[in-house]
């Protein structure tokens, strides 16, 4: 078989005249009986790859797929074609199930898509081993590796295809791999000496454009209003948001319809159909949908929240703009998002390592979010594809900022990591360059390397900004596989080594006082309140470790410190909020740093200023000497409802106080049993009306705060 063949193939059956770049060559690959990975960008052609080796050699070419909705787009499609297809799996009936199998039998079907689950069952075994196959084309492959994206267990068992049919060519298909995942899935399916094809992953005719998420809502309106019946798709995180999305958009009179696992399955495929056909422009949905939908149409692809890694991020947006004509990404990213994937990832069931490595991708999808640098360079890089140049069709490249000659700060960050034998992650790196007594710097001897310090003249949040870069660029990667330790690439060793020059976004060094740049940006007061109080809980620190006989770091780290100063925890329920508090610290030294933060805080509420729970605080002092509650609202010039309001939050908080003054224990037990009726936070009004304005507003008040109080 030649490529002859294929190309006749190619005409007859796809009506194109000429191979897109790398087909030819994978097919060829094909034809020559060798194993085959192949990494293609959505919309780049993976299907043809072996769809045309399936149809012009003999016998019968297995697909497996994990999508039923790909499935049925894909054999619909080759049917359209002229080319006998099929597919089993959970959608169709036992019936159904022996035709296709009569039909392989007996030699109609070119091509057969299945599940993985189908595929490994002991019952398709001997129906497996009386067909003629071809080709096994394993689709979605990145589902087989653990460091991928989306992994399965059940395609972990598809190794027993080479160790049963080792003279089967089988031809692995993604369209998102990392070098790690690329040599997982040969590991993983046992390829004997594969052919590897890596295709561009640049999509130069999608726009990139990403925006903080504040009132996105509105943003979606008016860049729907630019684009008049158009379709696109709007990815959320969760189904509730794609319904309550749709809604909305509706109500402003578009035409919009959402899409999720737990609508209905004939409701689902009425709302894919119309998409598909135009009936229906916009989809709001989570990224259930549009999967093996070769809509070639898609205009835009706005993601509603952040997506939870850039394998993911770039096989949606991929759904845009498969025409070849201009397409728009808009991507909408919040902190919120972050913690809302975080949350989900720890209450999984997923292992310590897949919920670390999810948690590792997530922070990397946030950097990209946040990055100063061209959003193509950005993702093209990641998949290891180099990109010297500015794509000129993303928002960065569009607006672009202020930049450095980065070349030394470069160098002393790389300098770094190969000192440290590349074992380091990002913020150990950054407490090394910065000079931190860090324990783990001590421990490893990193203190003695040549660049410990070096890097002083940047704050933590600078060398974070500056590093991010670097990776974005392609100077360093992260290992996964090795605890997220930082790599440098052969692009780092260039500047490290051969001193090419790398420019950098700002921050610039920090300058002398008489060099400072004259619009230098002066810190917002709660910045400024932040630092202060960072100091004084330091200082503390230093204190009570010099009393225990301990390393500071022993007492709580720097990072705790920081969360600490930013929360500014005036409670035992607070403190064991932040970051790097537990138990058993909080019974040690919480006393201490809870009353050195309201402290703190009573000082800046003296001197005027608006500092979070400082109002209920110095309610709280007042109470606590004996003030009543009239006296209170006269000394600080407010209601005695107030008053009331700041003493039932710090109880909420966990002040011991008697609250049977207010409310009885009896009436605190009728209230609290009608909340399940209401949604936090707790529509007073309507709880008070609920009761025939039975118990005032004060009862209802500290049955509330009692009750948040035992959750």
């Amino acid at each position: 078989m030649n490529l002859t063949h294929a190309q006749a193939a190619l005409k007859k059956y796809f009506g194109y005249e000429s191979f897109r770049p790398l087909q030819a060559e994978i097919i060829q690959a094909v034809f020559d009986k060798r194993d085959a990975l192949v990494l293609m960008p959505t919309g780049g052609g993976k299907s043809i790859c072996f769809q045309v080796p399936a149809v012009t050699m003999e016998g019968v070419a297995v697909v497996v797929s994990p999508l039923i909705a790909l499935m049925k787009d894909q054999v619909e499609g080759l049917s359209a074609n002229g080319i006998p297809a099929a597919f089993i799996n959970s959608s169709i009936t036992g019936e159904q199930i022996r035709n296709v199998e009569n039909a392989l039998l007996a030699g109609y079907v070119k091509l057969l898509y299945v599940s993985p689950e189908k595929l490994v069952s002991q019952g398709f075994q001997p129906l497996l081993k009386r067909l003629k196959i071809n080709l096994f084309a394993i689709d979605e492959a990145h589902c087989i590796s653990s460091w991928g994206h989306d992994f399965r267990p059940e395609y972990t068992q598809l190794r027993f295809l080479k160790e049963q049919f080792p003279e089967v060519p089988l031809i692995a298909l993604t369209a998102t791999a990392d070098k790690l995942t690329r040599k997982d899935i040969v590991e993983q399916l046992q390829l004997r000496n594969p052919a590897t094809f890596i295709a561009s992953f640049d999509r130069p005719n999608i726009s990139l454009q990403v925006r903080p998420g504040q009132k996105r809502f509105e943003q979606i309106v008016e860049f729907l209003k630019k684009h008049p019946k158009q379709s696109g798709i709007i990815y959320c995180l969760s189904r509730k948001g794609c319904e309550g999305l749709a809604d909305k958009l509706n109500a402003k009179g578009f035409k919009a319809a959402y899409y999720h696992a737990e609508v209905p399955a004939t409701l689902r495929s009425k709302v894919q159909e119309d998409f598909i056909n135009d009936r229906t422009p916009v989809i709001c949905a989570t990224i259930a949908f549009g999967m093996g939908i070769d809509k070639s149409n898609v205009r835009f692809v706005i993601h509603y929240n952040l997506p939870r890694n850039l394998e993911g991020y770039y096989q949606e947006i991929g759904r845009g703009g498969r025409d070849g004509l201009p397409a728009e990404a808009l991507l909408f990213f919040s902190y919120a998002d972050v913690t809302s994937y975080r949350e989900m990832f720890e209450q999984s069931e997923a292992s310590d390592e897949q919920k670390e490595l999810k948690i590792a991708k997530l922070n990397r999808m946030y950097q990209f979010a946040e990055a100063p640098v061209c959003r193509r360079k950005t993702v093209l890089y990641y998949f290891g594809e180099t990109y010297d140049r500015s794509c000129g069709n993303c928002d960065v490249c569009q607006n672009p900022p202020q930049q450095f000659d980065g070349t030394v700060a470069a160098q002393k960050a790389l300098s770094a990591i190969i000192r440290t034998q590349e074992k380091v992650g990002m913020s150990l790196l950054i407490d090394i360059l910065r000079g931190s007594q860090r324990r783990e710097v001590f421990e490893n001897k990193w203190h003695e390397i040549k660049t410990y310090g070096a890097g002083k003249e940047y704050t933590y949040e600078d060398w974070l900004f500056l590093i991010s870069q670097m990776l974005h660029v392609g100077l360093v990667e992260i290992a996964y596989d090795d605890h997220s330790h930082l790599k440098v690439t052969e692009e780092g060793r260039k500047t490290l080594y051969e001193g090419k020059k790398i420019k950098l976004a700002l921050p610039q060094p920090k300058a002398k006082a008489e060099e400072r740049h004259p619009r230098m940006q002066e810190k917002s007061k709660t910045q400024l309140f932040k630092e202060e109080l960072f100091d004084r809980l330091t200082m503390l620190r230093r204190t009570v470790a010099q009393q225990q006989g301990v390393p500071p770091y022993l007492i709580f780290s720097d990072a705790t410190l920081l969360d600490m100063a930013d929360k500014r925890p005036l409670t035992d329920a607070d403190l064991m909020a932040v970051s790097g508090v537990g138990e058993r610290k909080l019974q040690l030294y919480g006393d201490a740093f809870i009353e050195e933060i309201r402290k703190f805080v009573r000082e800046k509420a003296g001197e005027g200023a608006r500092v979070t729970g400082s109002t209920q605080l110095v309610t709280w002092d007042l109470f606590k000497k004996g003030h009543l509650i009239e006296e209170i609202a006269e000394i600080r010039g407010v209601s005695t409802l107030t008053v009331v309001s700041h003493i039932a939050t710090m109880y909420e908080r966990g002040e011991m106080l008697d609250i049977a003054e207010w409310v009885s224990p009896e009436e605190c037990d009728i209230i609290q049993g009608a909340l399940p009726l209401f949604e936090e936070p707790y529509p007073m009004k309507a709880i008070y009306e609920h009761f025939d304005e039975r118990y005032n507003y004060d009862k209802i008040r500290f049955a509330i705060a009692d009750a948040r109080r035992r959750k």
